[in-house]
Order: C-alpha cells, then sequence, then structure tokens
C-alpha cells in the first residue's frame, strides 16, 4: 500500500489495463465543485486514478476523445491480424501515445486488448476484412501506404522521408508482412539491426516507425 496515499485500496490488485491507484492518480475532488462540462461527476467523488495525462484529470471519456480529435496528426497505423498477433495492443497503446488518427486492423476481428492498457478507449480503431479492403481505404482516404519489414529492396527508415500522410503497416511477429501487403506498399522501409536475430518485436518496430513519422512531421511543441 502506499503510505502517500490514504485512499489507496490495501488489497488492490494490478489489474492489467489500468495502472492501480497506488500508483497514479487524484482523490476526490477537494474544494468548490467545479463548473466544467468536460468534468465527470463520478471521477470528482471518487477520485480519478486513471492512467491519463494531467491535463485530462477528471475528464469524461468522451471530452478526453473529442479534444484528441482536434489534435490528431495525419498518419494512419495497420496491423495485419491473421494470426492473432499478441502485439496488437501494443501497436494501439503506442499509437494512442503518438497521436494516430486511426488504427486499423487486417483480417480476424478480435485481438487481445489487454496490452492496450484501455488506450483502445481513446483511440479510433477499424477493421478490414482483407489487405485489399484496407488498399481502398487508403486510396480513398489520400493516404500512401508505407510497409515496415526488413525485405530486399526496403529503405532505411533511419534515412527514408515518410509522407506526411502516411499508413504506416506492420505484420506479424515472425512472418512479418504479407505478401499482398507488400504488392499493396508504395513504399516499404526497413529498421536497422545490428544483432543476431533476425527480426524485432511487431510492438516495437511499430513505435520506432510511428516516433520516426513524429520527428520528421510532428511539431514537437504541442507534445505534453
Amino acid at each position: 500500500m502506499d503510505s502517500s496515499n490514504p485512499n489507496a485500496d490495501p488489497n488492490a490488485v494490478p489489474g492489467p489495463t489500468e495502472w492501480t491507484e497506488a500508483r497514479h492518480g487524484a482523490g476526490p475532488w477537494e474544494g468548490e465543485w467545479p463548473s466544467n462540462p468536460r468534468f465527470d461527476e463520478t471521477l470528482l467523488r471518487e477520485g480519478d486514478t486513471r492512467n491519463v495525462v494531467d491535463a485530462y484529470r477528471y475528464w469524461s471519456l468522451d471530452a478526453i476523445v473529442a479534444d484528441l480529435d482536434k489534435r490528431r496528426h495525419d498518419f494512419h497505423v495497420a496491423i495485419e491480424n491473421f494470426e492473432h498477433d499478441m502485439n496488437i495492443g501494443t501497436v494501439v497503446r503506442t499509437a494512442n501515445a503518438f497521436l494516430a488518427k486511426e488504427v486499423h486492423i487486417v483480417g480476424k476481428k478480435r485481438w487481445n486488448r489487454r496490452g492496450a492498457m484501455v488506450t483502445d478507449r481513446y483511440q479510433h480503431i477499424r477493421h478490414h476484412k482483407t489487405v485489399a479492403d484496407l488498399a481502398e481505404f487508403a486510396h480513398g482516404a489520400g493516404l500512401t501506404i508505407v510497409a515496415i519489414d526488413n525485405t530486399p529492396g526496403s529503405v532505411p527508415l533511419e534515412t527514408a522521408k515518410l509522407p506526411k500522410r502516411a499508413l504506416l503497416l506492420f505484420g506479424q511477429e515472425g512472418p512479418g508482412v504479407t505478401d499482398d501487403a507488400q504488392r499493396a506498399a508504395t513504399m516499404t522501409c526497413s529498421i536497422a539491426q545490428f544483432g543476431s536475430t533476425r527480426s524485432i518485436n511487431a510492438g516495437v518496430a511499430a513505435g520506432i516507425a510511428m516516433h520516426a513519422w513524429v520527428r520528421q512531421h510532428a511539431d514537437i511543441s504541442q507534445a505534453w
């Protein structure tokens, strides 16, 4: 139990989707009751232990999403899910951190949300049955598909100029992006590796690629 937080539950079990009260958050509102319509009355009364930045403390879920929608970046993220990839939750969580416009899941609709740490509530997620469906969406939205995979002919991500309106496409752990995805992509970028392993974790690769886009196109002054 965190002795600095008298409201912490001594029997609380750390959950897989939210930080526990003993680690993060704020207790019930103290002082004059606020009139801000963005605030959630239940959170004000009971405290807000969600894993959100302080600027969103006590805000309702809808209010947070609405504010994020005003600031979302121009890039989208897609990940293939033909083998129930366990990394999808991590990709969603990272997409939330870098404020991707949308996350697209290609293949099986069901995915393990444990790694998302509840960030899927704040992130727009779209499902496509096939890569062809994803490509059709990207074309209609004016997005350039950029596959991330260490394949022959790929361009090093470290030196590549990523399109501002990009859809970053990731394959599954092990096999990487499918042949259909390779054909749908305008360009394929590789991530430089120097060790013995053939590939890196798909969730890690997604974070590296998203950060590369942020370094090239995002307004860093708007970061928290």
